[in-house]
């Protein structure tokens, strides 16, 4: 069997194209910044110091947030920048691997722990459609796929809301 049979989820869809590890724009908390801190410092590793940097979203998308104004409150400074993970040239995730994140599960940003599903500081909404249906086999959800679990989701959503909420007083640019 090929290994395009074989093959489900993000391996699959980045047989297809560009994935979210390429092409968002991946916000981190104070919470985050800290622990890839501290992975990167315990694994000795050469990642360059500043993997992070306050940057305006380069998708305006990233500022429609009518259903959840938290979000604009808390993440965003007043000029619209907000802490996000260097990207590479090319558009990859700076941490993105041949074989997917270089990040463990208890590292990764928390957005990136929650997607693909979609959510408000009140609550988990539901799945994004922006998964591509041909990663996902016959009989199956992205979310099986992936091997999520809604308890896990819900714990990660609590803890990105009380992070976004500690560290709303995000440092201001110099004037």
């Amino acid at each position: 069997m090929s290994a395009e049979l074989t093959t489900w989820g993000c391996a699959r869809h980045a047989q297809l194209g560009k994935t979210c590890c390429q092409t968002c724009e991946v916000f981190v908390t104070a919470g985050d910044r800290r622990r890839i801190e501290e992975f990167l410092r315990a694994s000795g590793s050469t990642e360059p110091a500043a993997f992070w940097e306050y940057r305006a979203p380069d998708d305006a998308r990233y500022l429609d947030q009518e259903h959840d104004p938290s979000w604009l409150r808390f993440a965003f400074r007043s000029d619209l920048t907000r802490p996000v993970l260097r990207r590479l040239p090319a558009g990859d995730c700076l941490f993105l691997g041949r074989s997917g994140c270089r990040l463990p599960l208890s590292v990764r940003p928390l957005v990136c722990r929650l997607y693909p599903y979609t959510y408000a500081e009140q609550s988990i909404d539901g799945v994004s459609d922006e998964c591509p249906r041909e990663v996902v086999p016959p009989g199956a959800t992205i979310l099986q796929v992936l091997d999520m679990r809604r308890e896990e989701a819900d714990v990660w959503h609590r803890q990105l809301y009380e992070e976004l909420r500690a560290g709303s007083a995000l440092e201001e640019p110099s004037r």
